[in-house]
């Protein structure tokens, strides 16, 4: 049984490396060619490929759809003191990440930066809320639903090669080791809808907040974003690249 597993673990790198061996590429790789005296551009055209499969999945390397993806919790403090007001947004569902383009990618020795542009990210949260909003107690649930347009990322990163991977074999692997997110928002628009029964007065101060002071709360918001977009962006890209090799990735 426990054979079974492991056969059963290995059977997508498996089919990879025989659609390979057979001058068949997997479809989301478009491979570049160290002899490219353009292999920054061919990296770039590479990364813009991927995009179809990042949207809908990629079952063959248990690669989930990243439309949506889920962020699990984020916290802001929207006012100091004891009785701060504080927003609590959980099971945040991001859209739009795999329309991104390149706007620039440079490579050095172990280190990456790349830079993408996204017309707009959609969030989709459960949220509860606590504390003094304009002079009254605010405790509160909902939905909350976000747009963030113009978005401007770059991640910078290190990286590192090993050989042997999940297979064992003597292929290589890439593995993102560090990643860091900066990101710049051009629009920002938020509105929450009130769970059943919650007071309608808070929700109403609440949209007034958000309609009046939106990138003052994603400012608020913006810290702890980045990390953990960081750990998403990681997690898809260690994903991708612990299982297909370099060898398919680049040739010779």
């Amino acid at each position: 049984m426990a054979r079974l597993g492991v056969v059963l673990a290995l059977l997508p790198l498996l089919l990879a490396v025989c659609e390979a061996a057979k001058g068949q590429l997997p479809a989301y790789i478009n491979q570049c060619s160290r002899q490219d005296p353009h292999l920054t551009d061919c990296y770039i055209d590479a990364i813009m490929h991927i995009r179809p499969w990042l949207a809908k999945g990629i079952p063959e390397i248990s690669l989930p759809s990243t439309e949506p993806f889920r962020l699990p919790e984020l916290s802001l403090s929207l006012t100091t003191g004891p009785g701060g007001y504080r927003i609590k947004l959980r099971d945040i569902d991001v859209t739009g990440v795999s329309d991104y383009s390149v706007r620039g990618l440079s490579v050095g020795s172990g280190t990456f930066s790349l830079d993408v542009a996204i017309p707009e990210l959609s969030l989709v949260a459960d949220y509860s809320s606590s504390g003094v909003l304009i002079m009254i107690p605010a405790s509160g649930r909902g939905t909350l639903h976000g747009a963030l347009a113009g978005v401007q990322a770059q991640l910078r990163g290190v990286a590192s090669s090993q050989a042997g991977g999940v297979s064992g074999s003597d292929s290589h692997y890439l593995r993102v080791d560090r990643l860091h997110v900066d990101l710049k928002v051009q629009d920002v628009s938020m509105r929450i809808e009130r769970a059943p029964g919650e007071n309608p007065i808070i929700a109403q101060a609440t949209n007034l907040l958000l309609r009046t002071s939106s990138h003052l709360v994603l400012d608020a918001m913006m810290p702890e974003l980045r990390l953990k977009l960081a750990d998403v962006f990681l997690g898809i890209a260690n994903n991708i690249f612990g299982k297909v090799p370099v060898e398919l990735l680049v040739r010779d």
